[in-house]
């Protein structure tokens, strides 16, 4: 038997199924093509496409085949008809330093390592100058071509620059102008610690590749001289501007930080700033607009200068109106010209600090004793800090300012009565720091002989000596008092002493009562002649914890105070904290290399002097990182960051870590005075755990072991599940002098977490097999 079914559709799909059982003779309607299912159980389906959709896919079909024969028609015309893209641009530029670098005969040759070690620190900084300018969208690469001067003396940079002409042309003048801006004494930021001469800069198109080899004059450098007359000193005068009159200040300083150069000059552009305040893009618009237009102006002994906000600031302001900003205005208002806040007087941070803590949910930080805000706000106006008082620094307490250096401790920590004698390039320099605290916002190497008796300052007279004593007696006199000056300062030794006039008007002058008494003694005295003393100290002692005077090494909290621990740094990725960092010279971290695995176009910045990450206390400083350099020791990660400009301000609160050395090993055998650093759980104050020796096998069990490395647990049995480190941590010990600190090892990971009971060992990458490779780094 044989039935047949069909399922037919209204539409143009016809499907139709047949059965086949007994027979395999076929049946279909007339006409229609059909599907068998025959007793072999094989299915087919045939479906028949109506006319329409057939010449519907027809073309469809030509359309494609069109598409496709023009695209590889346009790919070959472009690739074999069309012209060839423009040649790099290339620019020739020459510069001489005349301070922060001499000229070596090594690099008159490009193929020694001096040369290829200096030249990339130039081209990196040069990378920075251009990328961050605003020739960036087409700049492509800097290139040292060759580095020229006389032995010992001015170096003589020359380079190229090359940028992308296919979006724009760039001119030799816009070339100029940015190297200009960048070697100018007022806004150095990649060359900061090198002083280019002005008048020597040139800078050329090149039209062609170079290729031919650049012949050095190794005997002298013949630069073109030209006569420029040099600007007239800056002068403050009185803010005019009557949108500003709000500010708390009212003198200013002309050009301003947009280039202005007259208030006709801002006035023609403050309407463009109004809009911006009125369209409430910022909450603090005005605040930074009017800082802008009419920055405050400081007085100096030579020129004054301007007192502009800071880079952090003009990024808030940047992220809430930059959008808004006229192209004009939007070039000239660079966040990167302005400076980066590295301590009282530094730049003005942004206000409000009170407001903002209490914005966070921070109020529990007001008057706790502990500084916050760079401006002393969150302590000064609490009931135990009356009205021009001194805050001590650290603890609920203050100060009159005639107790400051009246022979008495009055603060806890005694930082009242430490610097009483200290060295001053002038009087004025020590007047314009910011008096709320007894802490020098730096630290001097050299300048006058210094005194403060109860907040009243003054030089050291030696007219004295000149009569009393013969020349012999009196040059030994001066030798041991400059010595016990220096070593009270934390420098290492005296390089030089001189007896200068005083050249300042106003000045109050001390005398030694008895110099042959083996406690000097000071009294105030006229001084006729006018004859003070100079003094030039050595370099800064390294591991030194000034704020915790000498001895005071083992009586250190868990909980970090202000100054406890000078040379640790936290390093920020694009504003978040990653990662730990040492201080161990100026201008140099020291840190591990898995910091930046995967992180290669990141903007990295190095916070020094904090203990509370979210605070901003006025001894904190920030520099960013432009350089890195891997170690070549042999199962070593550690790395040395470079920063954009050096510390120039070593204070209590920022100071370098010492390096081991021959004479004291480290790690000590015992490890008994070695310990770590860490921050509390929520990554908000930082703290110490004390260290001693682990088996190796403890640590293997955690994480991958070297031969540099160095395996430590917690030297107490207690859960620090609350102190948490992040890479970059470092081991700390004790040298046997009982006084400064030294850097043993960093760590290479974040350590995790550990339950009560049961202690986390800790691996550390070695530094003692890294310290030729440091210091020849460095130097």
């Amino acid at each position: 038997m044989t039935v047949a079914m069909e399922h037919k559709r209204k539409s143009s799909w016809d499907s139709k199924i047949s059965v086949s059982t007994v027979s395999t003779r076929r049946f279909s309607r007339a006409g229609t093509p059909s599907s068998i299912l025959s007793s072999d159980s094989d299915i087919r389906f045939t479906r028949k496409l109506g006319g329409q959709y057939r010449c519907g896919c027809c073309v469809l079909a030509a359309f494609l085949l069109f598409m496709l024969f023009s695209g590889v028609a346009i790919y070959l015309g472009y690739t074999f008809l069309s012209a060839d893209p423009p040649d790099d641009q290339v620019f020739l530029a020459t510069f001489r330093v005349i301070a922060g670098d001499v000229f070596v005969s090594d690099l008159s040759d490009p193929s020694t390592e001096a040369f290829r070690v200096r030249s990339r620190e130039y081209r990196n900084r040069l990378d920075l100058v251009f990328s961050r300018s605003s020739l960036k969208h087409y700049f492509v690469a800097t290139e040292v071509l060759a580095l020229d001067g006389v032995d010992g003396r001015d170096l003589v940079v020359h380079i190229e620059v090359i940028f992308d002409p296919r979006y724009r042309t760039i001119t030799a003048s816009e070339v100029t102008e940015v190297l200009a801006q960048e070697i100018s004494p007022g806004s150095r930021k990649y060359l900061g610690n090198l002083t280019v001469d002005p008048k020597s800069l040139e800078v050329q198109e090149s039209r062609e590749a170079l290729t031919a080899e650049v012949v050095l004059q190794t005997t002298s450098s013949t630069l073109p001289t030209t006569t420029t007359t040099p600007p007239p000193p800056r002068r403050c005068s009185k803010l005019e501007l009557d949108y500003c009159k709000h500010l708390p200040y009212n003198v200013t300083s002309y050009p301003n930080v947009l280039g202005h150069r007259s208030l006709q000059d801002v006035q023609n552009d403050v309407i463009a700033f109004r809009e911006l305040v009125d369209a409430e893009c910022y909450r603090l618009a005005y605040d930074f607009i009017c800082q802008v237009l009419q920055p405050s102006c400081l007085p100096g002994p030579n020129e004054d200068r301007l007192y502009v906000p800071c880079r952090s600031f003009c990024r808030e302001f940047w992220t809430g109106c930059g959008n808004r900003l006229p192209d004009r205005i939007r070039e000239a208002l660079d966040c990167e010209n302005f400076p980066e806040y590295a301590g009282p007087g530094s730049c003005k941070p942004k206000p409000g600090c009170v407001r903002d803590l209490q914005a966070r949910a921070l109020s529990p930080r007001l008057c706790d004793g502990v500084i916050d805000c760079p401006d002393l706000s969150d302590e000064k106006s609490c009931s135990y800090c009356p009205e021009n008082s001194l805050h001590c620094g650290i603890g609920r307490a203050c100060i009159p300012r005639s107790k400051r250096c009246d022979g008495s401790i009055d603060c806890p920590n005694g930082s009242d009565e430490k610097d009483c004698l200290t060295l001053a390039t002038s009087l004025n320099s020590l007047r314009l720091q910011p008096a709320d605290t007894p802490h020098y916002a730096n630290y001097s190497r050299e300048g006058y002989v210094v005194f403060n008796e109860k907040g009243s300052i003054g030089k050291l007279c030696t007219e004295n000596l000149n009569s009393s004593l013969p020349p012999p007696e009196m040059e030994n006199v001066l030798q041991t008092a400059a010595s016990s000056l220096c070593s009270l300062l934390t420098y290492s030794g005296v390089e030089s002493i001189e007896i200068k006039i005083d050249d300042e008007d106003d000045v109050q002058y001390v005398h030694m009562q008895d110099p042959s008494a083996s406690e000097i003694t000071f009294v105030r005295a006229p001084c006729p002649s006018r004859e003070v003393m100079y003094v030039r100290c050595s370099d800064l002692e390294c591991g030194v914890q000034a704020m915790r005077g000498k001895g005071k090494g083992q009586s250190l909290a868990k909980m970090a105070a202000p100054g406890d621990w000078p040379w640790h740094v936290a390093l920020f990725k694009q504003e978040v904290h990653v990662c730990d960092a040492t201080l161990v010279s100026a201008g140099w971290l020291l840190t591990t290399g898995s910091c930046f695995q995967g992180q290669p176009k990141a903007e990295w910045l190095a916070r020094l002097g904090t203990v509370r990450l979210s605070s901003s206390s006025p001894w904190q400083q920030e520099r960013r990182i432009v350089g890195m350099v891997k170690s070549p020791v042999e199962g070593s990660g550690t790395v040395l960051l470079k920063l954009d400009q050096p510390v120039s301000a070593f204070t209590d609160f920022v100071r370098p870590v010492c390096l081991p050395s021959d004479n004291d090993p480290l790690p000590p055998a015992n490890l008994s005075n070695c310990n770590t650093l860490g921050w509390a759980r929520n990554r908000d104050l930082l703290q110490r755990v004390q260290l001693r020796h682990s088996a190796m096998p403890r640590c293997e069990n955690i994480s991958i072991a070297s031969v540099n490395s160095i395996c430590t647990e917690p030297a107490y049995s207690n859960d620090d599940c609350n102190e948490e480190e992040v890479a970059g941590s470092p081991m700390l010990c004790l040298l046997g002098d009982g006084r400064r600190w030294a850097l043993a090892g960093v760590g290479s990971w974040r350590i995790a977490c550990s339950k009560a009971g049961v202690e986390r060992p800790r691996l550390y990458d070695q530094i003692s097999s890294n310290v030729a490779w440091i210091r020849s780094t460095i130097s």
